[in-house]
């Protein structure tokens, strides 16, 4: 998911969308933990896109004041 796409979506969208990432996230730290993680590089995804869709959503708040 590219910036664009992010800053298309309304807060509510990301902030769900940042739930369901986070979700995952767990489950795949999980799956490492038992060592059935078939691909390690998806946790670095989705961290660093739960990080971009926070800045966003922090773009916007401090625009608001």
């Amino acid at each position: 998911m590219t910036n664009q796409e992010i800053r298309k979506m309304t807060n509510e969208e990301i902030l769900s969308k940042i739930k369901e990432c986070k979700e995952e996230l767990f489950n795949l730290r999980f799956s490492k933990a038992q060592g059935s993680l078939e691909k390690p590089s998806r946790i670095r995804e989705l961290r660093k896109l739960v990080a971009r869709m926070k800045t966003i959503l922090r773009e916007r708040e401090l625009a608001e004041k």
